[in-house]
């Protein structure tokens, strides 16, 4: 048995550079994941936990379809985008998928106006459980969950409510009244904040209860013409939102009236949240003496506060407001 060889490979100068084969033998760096990535993970380790019925994912652009794809939870994710692209896309993958309104919202907003939408649309009902998961405007990452069962008792369950009203109400019709409400708040009309109202339900008693202001600038038309269910009829009728009064809604989205101004008892106690002002109180009022559901946009600051029963049941906030 021979000594033993010895490496014949010249010395390594000090200072020299590896060669790309030295390079590739090197074990590579473990690399932390994304922040975000790393969060999501952890929200859905909870939902399982948790023993959730559905995941709500509340996106502006792409979700992580792979990381979504490969979980247990898959069939019970359901994507809300402002993208009917994206939409589109998450449905081709396999998920089930909700459009909502493109509004600047904060986050807690996004998830209340995707819960109520969901309801509206039937992909949720009351009595489920639902961890829903946002992040910033504009982006697919997550940084907010929040856990809710449809139907407790909370602010969630008042704007679902609004949206889920009863038999008389068609989701639709309220569904397409917040939007353009959400609309008129963020947008204004030519570059100019307003403010308006829109009185759904319980049609006669709130024409019986209002009077003209002005010339209704929706007289002579057919009901075809001026049902908020038409895409072009909602685009007029946010031109005349600059009309003093309120809009009245049938409760098969046909829009009676603009200008209305809507006349309250004076034996009615109207109790108002201090710094509303006049709008509010004729929203207060009208539902306090009719069936009705009153959208309220308020000109200073684009809030869609929604009253019914003579209650304030849902204030939908927007951060920025596109003027």
């Amino acid at each position: 048995m021979g000594p033993p060889k010895q490496d014949s490979s010249p010395p390594k100068e000090k200072g020299a550079k590896e060669t790309p084969a030295a390079q590739k033998s090197k074990p590579p760096a473990l690399s932390k994941p994304p922040a975000d990535r790393t969060f999501l993970s952890e929200a859905l380790a909870t939902a399982r936990r948790l023993d959730v019925d559905h995941v709500l994912f509340i996106c502006d652009t792409n979700p992580p379809i792979e990381q979504l794809k490969h979980r247990a939870l898959k069939k019970k994710v359901i994507v809300a985008t402002t993208s009917g692209k994206i939409g589109a896309h998450c449905e081709e993958e396999g998920f089930r998928c909700e459009i909502i309104p493109a509004y600047a919202f904060d986050r807690y907003e996004k998830i209340k106006v995707a819960l109520a939408t969901c309801v509206s649309s039937g992909l949720l009902s009351e009595g489920l459980r639902v961890l829903c998961l946002a992040g910033p405007p504009e982006s697919a990452d997550i940084d907010t969950a929040m856990y809710t069962c449809i139907g407790e008792k909370s602010e969630e369950k008042s704007a679902l409510g609004v949206l889920h009203a009863g038999a008389e109400f068609s989701p639709q019709v309220l569904e397409a009244v917040l939007n353009i409400a959400l609309s008129v708040g963020y947008e204004g009309f030519e570059g100019s904040p307003v403010g308006t109202i829109f009185v759904v339900g319980d049609s006669t008693a709130v024409m019986e209860k209002s009077k003209q202001l002005t010339l209704n600038p929706l007289q002579g038309y057919s009901e075809d013409e001026r049902n908020i269910l038409d895409p072009s009829v909602r685009d007029s009728i946010k031109n005349y939102c600059v009309l003093d009064g309120a809009f009245v809604i049938r409760e098969d989205g046909v829009v009676l009236a603009a200008g209305r101004y809507l006349r309250v008892p004076d034996d009615q106690e109207i109790d108002l949240p201090l710094g509303l002002g006049t709008r509010n109180a004729a929203a207060t009022g009208i539902t306090m003496v009719s069936n009705s559901i009153a959208f309220v946009v308020s000109k200073t600051t684009g809030t869609v506060r929604i009253y019914k029963e003579g209650k304030l049941k849902v204030e939908l906030k927007q951060p920025r407001r596109r003027l």
